[in-house]
């Protein structure tokens, strides 16, 4: 929503809004670009505007004080799906990139890419771009890359958010469950992403990941136009060699004519590296040239809050990451301890989503930390929102982790978390911080308490 109204501004629109929570960079974003943000939503804020429309995101309740007040006033109302269809799909090709893992790395590094291909993309991503210190773009070229989320739309209209962008070529990464408190089971899921894929035809090419059989499964029951790729025999564009060098990655891969190829990249994990050979393969079918595409990987400065340094003081090395998903988590740490394999390796989660708070994924978080020296669970924040009976136990997590043989501890609050970390931690670590929500900014407070240290 933060970044619509960024996209709006740019785009002449006045812009004001309302939000409970609001924290960086989306608020230091807003805040430069001078759009009223009033915190808490009271009717009052919508009195004497008149306003030509007014969107609703998806997190408001018809109850909500404010939509109801839209709704009792007759205003005219929208969802952020559909104000993107109405205002920015009517001059440009949708390129939508979706799946369970990895929508906002791969859309950001397909729209950049594309970018330094001079093609002059738009982009609606749900993640700030270092290289454009931005969470969008708006260009005048072929195609707007956008981010295409399975989670639901608005009050007014519960399907998938995916379904409103009329793709012209789409990216499914990866078909997991996940959004606990919307989808039932993984069967809901699943028909979210078939419906998806129902919007393609021979026209329009849908690439899926070769290596997730529901992927494939999805995309060949549909009419679309199929390109898969990742490590199968099978795939069209297929990775090959792969060899880990600290701070980077060598590989090879195969595109669907036979020819190899050989890249470097900055980005960490083999998880990555599948997310990579998704974008070449797009970004193959807009023109980019395999030397475009090198050019584009070197320069890619990364994504906010995705494997994101935020810096590092005597010595010790302090990241944060937006994982939440036990999968998610597993493929982060497993990249971390590769990419920097001389380091100690602490990680702190913070199981923060209507899914993690949940005990669905007890056990799946048990295995997920494997590679990490030590480490450190957070209390689950509003747990008392979860029913008793589907809560996550995090204490048990802890034990649970401790007979993998690794250390582990838990703790009820950021601040005691901090003081830990800040006593436990020496030259040489790498602090990773893991968390979908603002974990009280500890990733921060926890480097400007070991700059501070004398």
């Amino acid at each position: 929503m933060g970044t619509l109204a960024a996209m709006l501004k740019a785009k002449g629109f006045q812009v004001l809004g309302s939000d409970q929570n609001l924290y960086p960079p989306m608020s230091t974003s807003l805040e430069k670009l001078q759009i009223p943000v009033r915190l808490g939503y009271r009717a009052e804020n919508l009195h004497g505007l008149q306003p030509d429309f007014v969107v609703i995101g998806n997190a408001i309740r018809r109850d909500n004080p404010e939509a109801s007040y839209v709704l009792q006033h007759n205003l005219h109302y929208l969802s952020m799906p559909q104000a993107i269809q109405r205002f920015f799909l009517n001059t440009q090709a949708s390129i939508v990139v979706t799946g369970t893992h990895g929508k906002s790395t791969t859309a950001s590094l397909l729209a950049w890419m594309l970018d330094r291909a001079q093609q002059d993309p738009s982009a609606f991503i749900g993640a700030f771009l270092k290289n454009w210190q931005s969470s969008y773009r708006l260009g005048n070229g072929r195609h707007m890359v956008i981010e295409g989320d399975e989670y639901d739309t608005a009050f007014f209209d519960k399907g998938p958010k995916f379904l409103h962008y009329q793709p012209s070529i789409g990216i499914i990464t990866s078909i997991e469950y996940d959004h606990a408190d919307i989808f039932a089971d993984f069967a809901a899921v699943l028909s979210a992403f078939q419906k998806f894929a129902a919007l393609f035809d021979e026209t329009k090419p849908l690439i899926v990941n070769a290596d997730d059989p529901h992927c494939v499964a999805t995309a060949r029951a549909s009419r679309a136009a199929v390109i898969t790729y990742g490590e199968s025999a099978q795939a069209d564009w297929r990775l090959l060699e792969v060899h880990h060098y600290p701070g980077k990655i060598q590989f090879r891969y195969r595109d669907p004519a036979g020819k190899r190829h050989e890249m470097l990249t900055p980005l960490a994990g083999r998880h990555n590296l599948c997310n990579t050979l998704a974008v070449i393969a797009v970004a193959s079918l807009a023109g980019v040239s395999a030397e475009q595409i090198q050019d584009a990987l070197l320069n890619f400065a990364g994504v906010r809050r995705r494997q994101d340094i935020l810096g590092e003081s005597k010595g010790i090395l302090v990241m944060e990451d937006f994982a939440h998903h036990p999968t998610a988590v597993r493929e982060t740490v497993a990249a971390l301890r590769l990419h920097f394999p001389d380091r100690r390796l602490i990680a702190a989660f913070e199981p923060r989503t209507n899914s993690s708070r949940r005990r669905v994924f007890q056990e799946a978080y048990a295995s997920a930390f494997g590679g990490a020296d030590c480490v450190c669970i957070k209390q689950p924040p509003d747990l008392e929102k979860v029913p008793e009976a589907e809560r996550l136990d995090a204490r048990k997590l802890v034990t649970d982790i401790r007979a993998h043989n690794q250390e582990a501890r838990h703790f009820e609050t950021s601040a005691e978390l901090l003081d830990f970390l800040t006593d436990y931690c020496r030259a040489g670590d790498l602090v990773l911080c893991m968390s979908n929500g603002s974990f009280d900014g500890l990733p921060a407070r926890f480097l400007a308490a070991i700059q501070a240290q004398t």
